[in-house]
């Protein structure tokens, strides 16, 4: 990208495959597109890529498992707990994947962009701005068993390592969850269809 010629404004918007035209520092609801959610965090790999396998586990697949975790956590969790946990990452489409430890290098900066990105994801998608606390504390159990099963099964981790890291999971197998890396196309569609559905759930309330 051309540096920015003297005296001009920082760009500070992406466009979107959509057409649309995100502004980072002041995203709107209506410039969020399920579609453009879909095809960047499909193409945004987990681990920085540093995971096995022939392709990269993808943000959108890991969506897709702690999505799945949350449904085994907490069985009665309505449709809406289901989507916050399928977008629980969905900023990550255009701010990218930042490891843990980078972002506390990063400070409050990354945390900022993040925190006003997801909250107009949740309103482009009628989720409340702040969730109940049980369903964050169910959210963030599921991401964390799915980071524990990541790194052990895909990121050189050992057991002890993920289980200082992540804690260890009480309860779960991953012998119950999808951690194939799958291609960018099946990841893409894979989120889509899971949204599809749980939007079809949330019409039926």
């Amino acid at each position: 990208m051309a540096p920015a010629r003297s005296g001009a404004a920082t760009r500070a918007w992406q466009r979107m495959l959509s057409g649309r035209r995100l502004d980072l520092l002041n995203p709107s609801p209506l410039d969020i597109e399920i579609g453009d959610i879909a095809h960047g965090l499909a193409r945004v790999a987990r681990w920085n890529g540093q995971t096995s396998g022939d392709h990269a586990f993808s943000v959108a697949q890991h969506s897709l498992l702690v999505e799945a975790l949350l449904s085994a956590i907490a069985p009665g969790a309505g449709p809406e707990a289901r989507l916050a946990a399928l977008l629980h990452d969905a900023p990550e489409y255009v701010i990218g994947d930042m490891i843990s430890p980078f972002k506390a290098v990063m400070g409050g900066s990354y945390k900022e962009c993040e925190h006003r990105l997801q909250s107009a994801i949740h309103l482009r998608f009628s989720l409340p701005a702040d969730l109940a606390a049980e369903v964050k504390k169910n959210i963030k159990r599921a991401d964390q068993i799915a980071a524990y099963f990541e790194a052990t099964e895909l990121a050189g981790f050992s057991l002890s390592e993920a289980a200082e890291i992540f804690g260890r999971p009480r309860g779960f197998s991953v012998d119950r969850f999808d951690l194939s890396p799958r291609p960018v196309r099946w990841a893409q569609e894979a989120f889509l269809a899971r949204y599809a559905e749980i939007e079809l759930l949330r019409a039926k309330r």
